[in-house]
Formats: structure tokens, C-alpha cells, sequence
């Protein structure tokens, strides 16, 4: 009893509270390259992201300097990079489009304060009912997604069109491919081999920063043809600034959906993260901590004018690659971005486009887990499969919120399938001694009149119709039901026992149940089984529900 308290407490701890003790110089030197490495790759995601979300580009900035600093600093991960992401374009676009950028603000506000309240009422532990196949449909799906948004600056073409999802995208590849610019892509290719072979010669400079130092240097010393982030985008380089919109009542209600829009879609989104990249060093993230951590993160992003904000699983994977094992590469990496905006933005404008993509075409690649894909659809059932190929096209399709939600469904319904399949009745007989035989040895002594039925697997819906034949047999006097191997049972379970004993007794026959584990009992007493029937006939043991069953027909014949 007296750990108790502390367990509870370490889960609502910062991740950085609990490293931070036994942190060694040589992986602050780790955190900072990584940190550096991650601002250089989120500058440009940020801005894109921002200006698909229907704001100016400065504000996807914004969002990853306040909230990746916050999610950094009181999150639940090691690893976890917090800012804008692709699965909130559509959806902030579309409130900025009817409510304005102060509706916006307010939305995401109270999406931080019940991001808060779901961490603090623990309902982080959640994610351990979400399918391994949908994470790996998930983060496959993701990984493409990140290919097919980076082969326009890797391949230098001009789309005539601004597409935000990943197959429009993919479309306009196509129909741009004439435009294609032979000097990027080879700008590219030259990154991406600095990328695959420099850590085989020399593994403590990170690769992505020596290939954006050479491609920058060749790009801008040359006069090569080649888009830079400068060439792209127009940045202010001023500091977020805190301000707030006026608040109303009725403002306030009309924007709650969108808050809960954008509430369950980082929790899921940054929680995922979290468990993809757990699997990648090994970890344990702290749900809860990390819920409330995106909460206060999204609600300071809303306040200095940035966008809602998640953790970032492409950032993420590119902080792991790098070497960022703690908390304190997210901080950096949000400090970098500062100092890059008000700072070094002509220098940090000289990167060329393409050099990004290759990095970030690595970081797909990492993270897609593809082995695991191949050994899963190699070796798992069919049912599992199918959960995977649905989550990994749904991702690339449509975006993460249409993956997982179908995915989810998918998999319960699959599930309830394979329970209500393994579910079923078998049904004891009376055996007389004379006529024993092998096939009986294993019986008990059933008495004359009575009936024994083995409820196998659990009594839910979906497995209801599979109970009801237990009164074929009428000519009895007496029906034992054995609930040994019934782990759970649902309302319909217990609807279902309902109308046995309703049946039974309108034909006089008495009903003992043996063996009921502790949740139904439960939901049987709740339903007023035990009070109905006698705790006389919930018997702990099939011998002794026999005996209570035979005392019951003697009783009758006396």
C-alpha cells in the first residue's frame, strides 16, 4: 500500500524529470546535433503545413517553437517532436475558412483543456486497445504519405496546382512530370547518397547535416537551378507574440465540435507516435503525462498565434535517427527554429528543397518498418492482414482519422467474429451406469432429470443466438449451466440468460449455474439473476451444483 501513491504520481511525471538525473555530457552533445538536425527538417514542414491549414506561414513556426518546446518539456516521451501536422490541414483550414484565425485560437484552446482533462482522468491507457496491425498499417501508410509529399522537391517540379492530400499530390506528380528539372533531382540523388553512405565512414557527424552543408554550398556557389527554401517562401521574422481573442458564451458552443475534433485527433495522433517510437528505442512513454503535455503545448500555440499541434512522427523518427534520446532535443529543436526565424533566416534559406526531401525520404524509410510488414502478412492471419492493408490505404488515401476510426471498427468487428466463433454450448446427458461407455468416461454422474450445459467463450452479441437452442430438450426437470470458461459476458449475454430462466420457469424446470466467474456474476446480479433464482443455486463447483441439482428432483418426487 505505502508504493502505491508514488506509482500514480511517476504517471503523470515528465519523461525530462526522470532522465534528467542521469544525464551524461556526451548525450547533450547527441540532443543538440539531433535538435539542430530536426529544426532544419521541421522549418520547411512547418511553413508547408501552415499554409495548407489556411494561415500564414510564420505560424506553423510558431507552433513548433511553443508547443514542441512545451510538449518537449512536460511530455510523457523521450523522444517525442511536438508541431503542425499534415492530418490537421484539412480540418483547420476548414474552421480558419468559417470561424477566422480567433476561432481557430479558441478552438484549440479548449481542445488543449480537454487534452489536459483526459490525461489527468487517465484516459491515455487507451491506447493499448488499438491493434499492432493498425500502428503498423499506420506508420507504413505515414512513411508513403512522406515519400509521395517530397518527390515534387525532389524531382524540382512545378505543380500548377496546390494539393494538400497525398494521392492529389501524387496526381499532380503526374501531371507536372514535364516540368521536371534534371539539375534538382540530381541535387537530390547527390543528398541521398551522402545520406546512405557517410554513416558508414564516419558516424559522429550526422549524415543530414553534412548533406545540407555540401548541397547547399554546391547549389549557391554554382548557380544551379535549383529551388531553395528561400526561393519558396516569404518568412517574418518576428517572434510569436501572446494575444487572445475576445471570448463569448455562444462562441464558445458553436466551436466545441471542432475543439473535440481536434482534442481526439492529437491525442490519438501524438499517442501513436509515442508507441511507434517506443518501439524504435526501446522506451516507455507515459500516456497520461504525455496527454496533458499536448494539452498545455496546444493551448501556448494557440495563445503566441500558432496552429493545433501533435507529435510529429516523421520529426520523431528523424530525432531517434539522429541520436536524441531525451527531452531536451525537443527543446532544442524548438530553440533552433527561434533563433533560425528571428536570427539566420537568410542562411537557413539557402538549404536547397531537394536535400530536404532526401532527408526526408530516409526518415520514411526507417520508419515504415517494412520487414515487420512482410513477415506479418507472410505469417498472421488473414483477418490480421486485412486490418493492416486497410489501415496503411486508408492512410495514404484519405488521411489518419478515417485510417484508424475504419481500422478500429475493422478489427473489432473481426474480433467479435473470432469470439463469437470459439463460442458455443455443449450439452451434458444423463448416463446410466449399465450403459457407460469410453466416449462418457469423461462425464460426471449427470442425475436422471437433469441437464447440463458447458457455456465455452464469451456471451456477448454477437454470440446470443448460439445460447438460446439450451432448452430443446423439455422433458427435463432440472438445467445446470456451467459458466467455467465465460470470462465476460455484455448486456445481451445476460438478456439472453434472462430469457432461459424466464422460459424455464413458465415450464417448471429450476436453473443452478455453476462456476460464474467474478464479471458476470456481477452484471447477473446487477440484472437480478441471484435474487431471482436464490444464492442457493450459484454453485462454486460442477459437483456441487450436481448435488444441489439432485437434492432439488428429490425434493420433487417427495
Amino acid at each position: 500500500m505505502g508504493t502505491q501513491p508514488n506509482v500514480t504520481k511517476e504517471k503523470l511525471k515528465p519523461k525530462l524529470f526522470s532522465v534528467i538525473k542521469s544525464y551524461s555530457k556526451a548525450q547533450a552533445a547527441k540532443d543538440i546535433v539531433s535538435g539542430i538536425i530536426v529544426a532544419i527538417i521541421a522549418l520547411p514542414l512547418s511553413i508547408a503545413l501552415a499554409l495548407a491549414s489556411g494561415v500564414n506561414p510564420e505560424q506553423g513556426l510558431y507552433t513548433a517553437i511553443v508547443a514542441g518546446f512545451v510538449v518537449a518539456f512536460l511530455g510523457g516521451s523521450r523522444v517525442q517532436i511536438a508541431g503542425p501536422t499534415a492530418a490537421f490541414a484539412t480540418i483547420v483550414a476548414g474552421i480558419v475558412a468559417t470561424e477566422g484565425m480567433d476561432g481557430l485560437i479558441i478552438a484549440t484552446i479548449m481542445a488543449g483543456i480537454l487534452l489536459i482533462l483526459m490525461g489527468v482522468f487517465r484516459l491515455g491507457a487507451l491506447i493499448k486497445y488499438i491493434p499492432n496491425t493498425i500502428t503498423m498499417g499506420f506508420t507504413f501508410g505515414i512513411a508513403v504519405t512522406i515519400i509521395i509529399g517530397q518527390l515534387k522537391d525532389f524531382m524540382g517540379l512545378t505543380f500548377s496546382h496546390s494539393p494538400v492530400e497525398s494521392m492529389e499530390k501524387l496526381m499532380e506528380v503526374f501531371r507536372s512530370i514535364s516540368t521536371f528539372n534534371w539539375q534538382a533531382c540530381l541535387v537530390g540523388l547527390l543528398s541521398l547518397a551522402i545520406l546512405i553512405l557517410w554513416p558508414k565512414k564516419l558516424q559522429k557527424i550526422p549524415a543530414s547535416l553534412i548533406a545540407v552543408i555540401v548541397s547547399a554550398l554546391l547549389v549557391n556557389l554554382s548557380g544551379m537551378n535549383v529551388n531553395t527554401i528561400g526561393d519558396l517562401y516569404t518568412i517574418s521574422s518576428a517572434p510569436p507574440t501572446p494575444s487572445l481573442p475576445e471570448l463569448n458564451l455562444d462562441r464558445i458552443q458553436a466551436l466545441l465540435p471542432n475543439a473535440f475534433t481536434i482534442a481526439i485527433l492529437a491525442g490519438i495522433e501524438s499517442l501513436l507516435s509515442c508507441v511507434v517510437s517506443d518501439g524504435m528505442i526501446g522506451s516507455k512513454h507515459r500516456s497520461n503525462m504525455e496527454l496533458v503535455a499536448q494539452g498545455a503545448g496546444n493551448i501556448a500555440s494557440a495563445i503566441f498565434g500558432g496552429i493545433p499541434a501533435t507529435g510529429a512522427i516523421a520529426r520523431t523518427a528523424a530525432n531517434i535517427k539522429n541520436g536524441g534520446r531525451t527531452p531536451i532535443a525537443g527543446m532544442v529543436h524548438s530553440v533552433v527554429v527561434l533563433l533560425i526565424l528571428v536570427l539566420l533566416m537568410p542562411y537557413a534559406s539557402l538549404i536547397p528543397m531537394p536535400t530536404i526531401a532526401a532527408i526526408l525520404f530516409q526518415v520514411a524509410y526507417n520508419m515504415s518498418g517494412w520487414r515487420s510488414i512482410v513477415n506479418t502478412i507472410k505469417t498472421a492471419p488473414k483477418a490480421d492482414v486485412l486490418v493492416l492493408l486497410v489501415t496503411l490505404v486508408l492512410t495514404v488515401v484519405f488521411d489518419l482519422v478515417v485510417a484508424i476510426a475504419v481500422g478500429l471498427v475493422l478489427a473489432s468487428l473481426l474480433f467479435m467474429k473470432q469470439m463469437a466463433d470459439v463460442s458455443g454450448v455443449q450439452g451434458w446427458v444423463y448416463v446410466d451406469d449399465e450403459d457407460d461407455d469410453p466416449d462418457h468416461i469423461d462425464l460426471k454422474k449427470v442425475p436422471k432429470n437433469t441437464r447440463v450445459y458447458e457455456i465455452n467463450g464469451p456471451m456477448f452479441f454477437a454470440a446470443s443466438d448460439k445460447f438460446m437452442y439450451v432448452l430443446n430438450d423439455t422433458n427435463i426437470q432440472v438445467v445446470c449451466i456451467r459458466m467455467r470458461n465465460v470470462p465476460a459476458m455484455d448486456a445481451t449475454g445476460a438478456e439472453t440468460l434472462l430469457k432461459i430462466v424466464d422460459k424455464c420457469e413458465k415450464l417448471g424446470i429450476s436453473v443452478v449455474f455453476s462456476h460464474v466467474n467474478e464479471q458476470p456474476m456481477a452484471l447477473m446480479e446487477k440484472a437480478g439473476l441471484i435474487e431471482r433464482l436464490g444464492r442457493e443455486n450459484f454453485c462454486d463447483h460442477i459437483d456441487k451444483a450436481l448435488l444441489r441439482a439432485e437434492e432439488i428432483e428429490t425434493a420433487r418426487i417427495a
